[in-house]
């Protein structure tokens, strides 16, 4: 669903030394510089590995809360933690075959204009896609049969709702990013679905805390996918493709998305004095230069052309969203990682 612009580099091209650099921000800039890497290290960066940290984010975050309650389970952990990396490489994957397969994807695309189409390309062969998805589907669909016998009818309305928003979001007759309603699916997904629910079947316990908690994290998510497609707007306006900022008009999701920065900082504050966070959380206040640079970059339309150096063109609002969001996780999970140590430090 969400997606980047990895920095370039020099990298290693075979091996695990090569798969560990397919996470760590480097990515081909021409389908030629896939010719030396191995069909798992290609497989990676068709998948766009580098951005799959925003799932791992959300389990860890789970596993946090449920280490908090001291409720966590090593197991269940790990299987959540696998499970939504890997669902997140299977809609990566979807998004660029649907929108390459639907024409979406043109030669003009904001998509094939600010980083490499695996598809389009030809760098990534139908047969190692199709090979590779069906690895991640069995991983799947053994991760959420092992929930399912672990913990029974919830574990299925959990797996069903994330298979219909899966499907929905790009691979639907009508998807939901054509409808306006991509945008509410990633805040959904990443946020209540892998944090509330992933919580559940680490612990085997809902808990309002933690679909309280979930929501600053489901924000964050939504706004970098706000920010793109305010940035590809226009483009999507001729492609029928109606996101959020389509629907909004420009100005007004500019607003929404600088609202989302700022209810991310307000929801975190209710949550420490309700007692669902710890007041270690805090330290999320450290992010706030990004925040405001972010809010003030979306107070003013996009420059016509990218400053000297810029990498990712024409994606703007949508980078200094992820900029902030990549801060703003992690010192989320530091608040929590503390929390967890002294469990009983709460306001609420």
């Amino acid at each position: 669903m969400v997606q980047t612009t990895p920095a370039l580099g020099s990298r290693p091209q075979r091996g695990p030394f090569a798969w560990v650099g397919a996470f760590t921000g480097f990515y081909p800039a021409e389908a030629s510089e896939f010719s030396g890497l191995d069909p798992v290290t290609r497989f990676l960066y068709a998948s766009r590995s580098v951005i799959l940290v925003i799932s791992a984010q959300s389990a860890v975050i789970a596993g946090l809360l449920a280490l908090t309650d001291r409720r966590l389970h090593v197991l269940p952990f790990v299987l959540v933690l696998l499970g939504f990396v890997v669902l997140h490489a299977v809609s990566n994957l979807s998004n660029d075959y649907f929108g390459y397969r639907r024409g979406h994807d043109t030669a003009d695309s904001p998509r094939r204009r600010y980083t490499l189409h695996p598809i389009a390309s030809g760098a990534v062969t139908p047969r190692l896609l199709a090979g590779g998805l069906a690895v991640l589907a069995v991983l799947a669909l053994a991760i959420a049969g092992y929930f399912i016998a672990l913990h029974g009818w919830p574990a299925v309305l959990l797996t069903v709702i994330g298979a219909v928003l899966l499907y929905a979001y790009d691979a639907a007759p009508r998807a939901l990013k054509e409808l306006g309603l991509g945008e509410v699916a990633a805040f959904a997904v990443w946020g209540p679905l892998m944090i509330g629910g992933g919580y559940y079947v680490i612990t085997g316990r809902f808990s309002a805390d933690a679909f309280l908690a979930s929501v600053p994290v489901g924000l964050g998510v939504a706004s970098i996918l706000i920010g793109k497609h305010i940035d590809q707007r226009m483009f999507d306006t001729s492609q029928q493709q109606r996101t959020l900022p389509v629907l909004l008009g420009e100005r007004a999701a500019r607003a929404l998305n600088q609202a989302a920065l700022g209810a991310m900082y307000l929801v975190t504050a209710v949550a420490v004095l309700a007692g669902a966070l710890s007041p270690f959380t805090l330290v999320v206040v450290l992010a706030l230069p990004r925040a405001l640079r972010a809010v003030r970059v979306m107070a003013r339309p996009a420059p016509a052309e990218p400053p000297a150096g810029y990498v990712g063109w024409p994606l703007w609002y949508h980078r200094v969203c992820l900029v902030h969001n990549r801060l703003f996780g992690w010192l989320f999970i530091a608040g929590l990682a503390v929390g967890a140590v002294v469990p009983d430090w709460r306001l609420g």
